[in-house]
């Protein structure tokens, strides 16, 4: 097995819509999508379509949108295994509105059995996680799973990938620093550090003040602008393609769950970076979270037809 995401999986309910109401204000939006999404599950999802061996740890509801949830991962590849059914829960939902005219989101969720996955769901998956090259995270689920599948990955040496969203200030630096890579965007950079991201040399203090704390890899993804990859002596910038936007949401599973499937094959950081930033602006080309994430064949052709200038 190449990799594992150990993480949540959510029902993305996604309203386009023209101007978020004030309060107290009631008014129509232009579109209604029901998606499947969660950042763990966009991940594997996305590793999974671009031809990578996934597994997935993860919780879901006993509701309606159980099943289909674990369909959509079978679907997609994903050996599902370890997805289980938590009693008298709800699966986790993501009311997610999106403005038709900057194509930027804003998200709630609720995590419901996404909040159930616990340490002793590692445990059961013990020896399917052993055989994994990579574990990916994020945070979504409770903080001391989290910790535990990092600890796990370090007495049996595997590299941990750890995606701080939603950004918890809470987080102990000093699991994240046991993790080959940790992947912020420039909001959960801000939250995490207390620092201002609000131009690129910013960025970069803020990124620095996490380096000094012991981490090993930095990357800071920065939307339509690409990522800066940050270590204690480098920092390289990659730019993104220009493409034009529809929707946002996902893009930064988009681009980890591409990224992880490169990395693993070619164990190259620049050239995993290069193909995820692209990977991402395919996706905010298409409504919706997983929906939009193209397969290696559709992002093979995406490529092409940008390098002969189509």
């Amino acid at each position: 097995m190449d990799i594992a995401v150990i993480g949540s999986n959510m029902v993305d309910l996604i309203s386009y819509i023209d101007q978020m109401p004030k309060a107290g204000e009631t008014l129509e939006a232009a579109e209604f999508e029901l998606g499947c999404g969660g950042k763990g599950a966009n991940q594997a999802v996305a590793a999974a379509r671009m031809g990578a061996d996934v597994m997935m740890v993860t919780r879901v509801g006993d509701d309606l949108f159980a099943d289909n949830t674990l369909r959509n991962l079978q679907r997609a590849g994903i050996d599902t295994r370890f997805v289980k059914k938590v009693p008298g829960v709800s699966s986790g939902v993501a009311p997610i509105f999106v403005d038709r005219s900057t194509s930027q989101n804003r998200i709630l969720i609720v995590k419901g059995a996404n909040n159930h996955l616990l340490p002793a769901d590692i445990d059961q998956a013990a020896d399917a996680l052993q055989q994994c090259r990579l574990i990916i995270l994020q945070l979504e689920i409770p903080l001391e799973t989290v910790y535990a599948a990092i600890d796990f990955a370090r007495r049996h040496h595997i590299k941990v990938i750890l995606n701080p969203a939603p950004a918890a200030r809470e987080l102990d630096i000093r699991y994240a620093c046991q993790c080959e890579f940790f992947i912020p965007n420039e909001t959960e950079l801000e939250i995490l550090t207390g620092m201002p991201v609000d131009n690129d040399d910013n960025i970069r203090r803020a990124g620095q003040s996490l380096l000094d704390q012991g981490l090993r890899n930095l990357i800071v993804t920065l939307g339509q602008r690409g990522a800066l990859w940050m270590t204690d002596n480098s920092c390289e910038h990659v730019a993104s393609l220009p493409v034009r936007a529809l929707d946002t949401s996902g893009a930064g599973d988009a681009f980890i769950g591409c990224f992880a499937q490169h990395y693993i094959r070619q164990n190259d950081v620049l050239s995993a970076m290069q193909q995820a930033v692209a990977y991402a602006a395919y996706s905010v080309t298409g409504k919706g979270t997983q929906r939009s994430y193209p397969d290696a064949a559709q992002f093979h052709d995406f490529i092409s037809t940008r390098q002969q200038g189509v």
